[in-house]
């Protein structure tokens, strides 16, 4: 709990695919507390997402009856609802508006930000999650600009005028774990302490790729096999690669002032950080709890805040 003076006015929930955070959100946005649990979605024994949520936040609702907004993959096909998506460009007025309300067993009245997508010549793209804290950083002086969010599906988003206007994945995490787990590109790695070396090596040569990156792939097998690099550093060398390669894709999605905000907590954020200081692109950081924030714009635009 921190000092904050004001009086909780809303309950925030970020329910991701592995984890999970809640936040008592204050009259200004501020979070007066958070906790934090593994039960991702997929993580929920019989999808029993109610008694997870009744754990998890029962001993704010019992002080009020605070309104409460959920985002993230909970709202997905494998989640507790499913809510539609909503097609960009649009801010926290749009969310707000498409909000779907949901009652608990209990008489807990929750309300569900939607899902976004876009739609590009190669097909759709979707997200869910992202935009909440997207809105949160217009906020926060982050109203314009390109956002990249690392992870398993990393997001590249532009943002006019704290609205998302476009946006792009890349599968780079999974391509990773894919590729160090069952090709043959593992065969040579092995583990130890992170090589700043073998990654910087990595990105440079992923700046460079685009089309040759199916090609290229193939030296993270023939450089250690012929001693160009030590197998404790394949690892990082293969990160290095896919993230240099997807900046180079990503990084210039229209970005006017040439600055990339970083959104995440973990040291896969430092890996973009460090390869996007390779790139010669300037980066900041978004703080850790920018989603509340997030909830609670959208809360505000819908009327939900007493």
């Amino acid at each position: 709990m921190n000092s904050a003076v004001s009086e909780p006015v809303l309950i925030g929930i970020d329910w991701g695919t592995s984890s999970l955070r809640a936040f008592l959100i204050g009259a200004e946005g501020e979070v007066l507390d958070s906790v934090s649990s593994p039960e991702g979605i997929m993580h929920v024994p019989d999808g029993n997402f109610e008694a997870v949520f009744a754990n998890l936040v029962g001993q704010w609702m019992t002080k009020a009856r605070l309104p409460v907004l959920a985002s993230g993959m909970i709202t997905s096909r494998n989640g507790w609802v499913e809510t539609p998506y909503e097609t960009v460009p649009l801010g926290a007025d749009d969310l707000a508006r498409a909000l779907v309300p949901h009652r608990t067993a209990c008489g807990v009245e929750l309300s569900f930000i939607t899902g976004v997508t876009t739609e590009h010549e190669s097909g759709p793209d979707v997200m869910r999650g992202e935009e909440t804290q997207i809105i949160g950083a217009s906020a926060l002086g982050m109203s314009d600009g390109v956002f990249v969010m690392p992870g398993t599906h990393s997001k590249w988003i532009r943002v006019v005028d704290g609205r998302i206007e476009d946006y792009a994945t890349y599968m780079t995490g999974e391509i990773f774990s894919a590729l160090r787990g069952h090709t043959i590109l593992g065969a040579l790695i092995e583990d130890g302490p992170f090589s700043a070396e073998g990654f910087k090596q990595g990105v440079t040569a992923g700046l460079k790729e685009r089309s040759s990156l199916l090609h290229d792939l193939f030296h993270v097998r023939t450089l250690p096999l012929m001693g160009k690099i030590a197998p404790t550093m394949v690892a990082d060398y293969l990160s290095g690669l896919l993230i240099g390669a997807e900046i180079s894709a990503g990084a210039d999605r229209g970005n006017k002032d040439g600055r990339v905000t970083i959104i995440g907590r973990n040291d896969l954020a430092d890996r973009y950080e460090t390869a996007l200081g390779i790139a010669g692109v300037d980066s900041r950081r978004a703080p850790d709890d920018i989603v509340a924030m997030g909830h609670f714009l959208i809360a505000r635009s819908a009327g939900l805040l007493l």
